[in-house]
């Protein structure tokens, strides 16, 4: 419950800034006390949605580093991110992207990728999934995040977050308007939206974000099965990947900060939170690979 509030809280907050912002530079008048205008109403609806959207993806790798500490490896310091460099080196290669940053962070087992762009993405594993992972399973981790970023799911996230932050932005309202004239029933063209418009407006961004973020989840766990597919595609195996999911799933998962956390390994929810997860079930993902290798992949 606590992650659904904050979600909500972070984009309701995001809404609330750039509405303000837009009407202090006199760029918001979509709907008047005679009418709304449609297009002007899309094109606010439009630049509220996206550009908070935008700015977190730009913002996501130094955020990223900011908020969870994370070391980028410039010289590797050990064996081991000798390996893991060479690792995630060989993984780019096969899966076609650049060279991704690659970064280690103290915590519990996870890892996440991210970044704005394939070709300058980042790549980061904590110490706690080092310690506790076989390489074979790490390498597994490793080819799904770097699925992520051959797949371009920061992106496409990034997209599909802009537009149902922009349906809810605009029917918000419109319904808001409809509200405040069937409770004024006034139909002065110079009076302005009312009260009704405004407490419409607040409640329903909350109600249709709710469902949104549902919609942003549902594709998020999608994206989990893909990059799991792209893992055993990278391996050419889907077994190190159900070795290693099987393994997280007995762990107490690494907590990602809360604008990290659909970039994370794992995940998940039970009951109603599980309309908001950002990851499947592991059953159900390991599942999926099981299918995989019934169809064909080396064993």
């Amino acid at each position: 419950m606590k992650r659904i509030v904050l979600f909500l809280a972070t984009n309701l907050a995001v809404v609330l800034v750039l509405s303000v912002v837009l009407n202090v530079l006199g760029v918001a008048r979509p709907v008047t006390g005679a009418g709304i205008d449609v297009n002007a109403l899309l094109v606010f609806s439009l630049v509220v949605g996206f550009t908070g959207s935008f700015i977190s993806l730009l913002l996501s790798k130094p955020m990223a580093k900011w908020s969870t500490g994370a070391r980028v490896i410039e010289q590797p310091a050990n064996a081991t991110e000798l390996w893991l460099v060479n690792t995630v080196r060989a993984l780019a290669e096969r899966a076609g992207i650049g060279m991704p940053e690659v970064a280690v962070y103290d915590g519990e087992p996870n890892a996440f990728a991210t970044g704005a762009f394939r070709n300058s993405a980042m790549v980061a594993v904590s110490t706690g999934l080092l310690a506790t992972m076989q390489r074979d399973e790490i390498e597994a981790v490793l080819g799904h995040e770097v699925a992520h970023v051959a797949n371009g799911d920061m992106v496409t996230l990034t997209l599909i977050q802009g537009v149902v932050n922009t349906f809810v932005v605009f029917l918000a309202r419109v319904v808001g308007f409809f509200v405040d004239n069937m409770l004024l029933r006034k139909g002065e063209g110079d009076r302005g939206p009312g009260i009704g418009y405004m407490i419409t407006v607040f409640v329903c961004e909350i109600v249709f974000g709710l469902v949104a973020s549902i919609i942003v989840a549902w594709f998020s766990r999608q994206r989990e099965f893909r990059a799991d597919a792209g893992s055993a595609q990278l391996l050419g195996s889907p077994v190190p990947m159900q070795h290693a999911l099987a393994r997280l799933g007995g762990m107490a998962p690494g907590a990602l900060p809360q604008s990290m956390a659909a970039s994370g390994i794992t995940g998940g929810g039970s009951g109603w939170g599980a309309l908001f997860a950002s990851h499947p079930p592991m059953e159900a993902r390991i599942a999926a690979l099981q299918a995989l290798r019934q169809r064909g992949y080396a064993q």
